[in-house]
């Protein structure tokens, strides 16, 4: 083939890759082609690893922007929470968990402990490990969840926004019991909550035991409430009391003395 048709050829590509919008086969297919040369693939095999070329590129594409839609405040992987430090943990259940199958049932996960013990890396392990997965994750703070459906309540969109976060698999909530709700927000998170009932699936982290929760919302009944329907066929697992943060800091200060 002569280098004139073989420019043509690159342009034609180039044209039906933009109409068919095979970004990867655009910017690939020359390269590829010059491996299949080289190594005198068949006419199938050269389809064949073009088509492949576009199809990863694509479903990392897709994982990236499933990663950016969740919001992480950064990226934490299961795989790199210290057990050792959390030994009331059960490598087993976090190894169960990572692998999904509590979101097909639309379970709950509940992450209890005091600050410091790592409940906000594994929520966001969790959400990530969904991501990976092919879910629909986003990953927000109590606090901030209530302030945006007040302001969708104020601006009459809140149904809207309900179905919104109803059609996530993975709702990561953190922070619960660092803020105060009044009874307006309580109201309106149960909502959300009543809305993924037994259906798809909430990761909560709190620092307060469930006996403690009423010190976070007003109404007696509206905490019994949400704590049924939180615990119901869930996953709770106990962080414990001692701060990871504040024991590495700690070494971190006898090291820094001792040198």
């Amino acid at each position: 083939m002569s280098a004139r048709s073989d420019e043509a050829a690159q342009a034609s590509i180039g044209a039906a890759a933009r109409e068919l919008r095979l970004p990867t086969i655009r910017t690939e297919a020359s390269r590829l082609a010059e491996i299949a040369a080289r190594e005198r693939q068949s006419y199938l095999v050269f389809l064949a690893e073009v088509l492949a070329a576009e199809v990863d590129d694509r479903g990392e594409r897709r994982r990236t922007r499933r990663i950016n839609d969740a919001r992480f405040p950064r990226l934490k992987r299961l795989s790199e929470f210290n057990l050792d430090a959390a030994p009331s943990i059960q490598p087993a259940q976090l190894a169960t968990l990572a692998s999904g199958a509590y979101l097909d049932a639309g379970e709950p996960i509940v992450l209890l402990g005091d600050s410091g013990t790592g409940k906000s890396h594994l929520l966001i392990g969790l959400g990530l490990a969904a991501c990976e997965q092919g879910r629909r994750v986003r990953y927000i703070s109590t606090a901030q969840l209530v302030n945006e459906l007040v302001e969708a309540a104020d601006e009459r969109i809140l149904s809207r926004v309900v179905a919104r976060y109803g059609r996530l698999d993975l709702l990561c909530l953190d922070e619960l019991g660092y803020v105060q709700i009044d009874p307006r927000g309580a109201e309106l998170l149960f909502q959300i909550i009543t809305e993924r009932e037994e259906r798809a699936s909430i990761a909560l982290a709190s620092n307060l035991p469930f006996s403690e929760w009423g010190t976070v919302f007003p109404d007696p009944r509206l905490v019994a409430a949400i704590v049924d329907r939180i615990t119901f066929n869930a996953h709770i697992i106990e962080t414990g009391t001692d701060s990871y943060r504040l024991r590495t800091s700690k070494a971190g200060n006898r090291r820094k003395r001792a040198s």
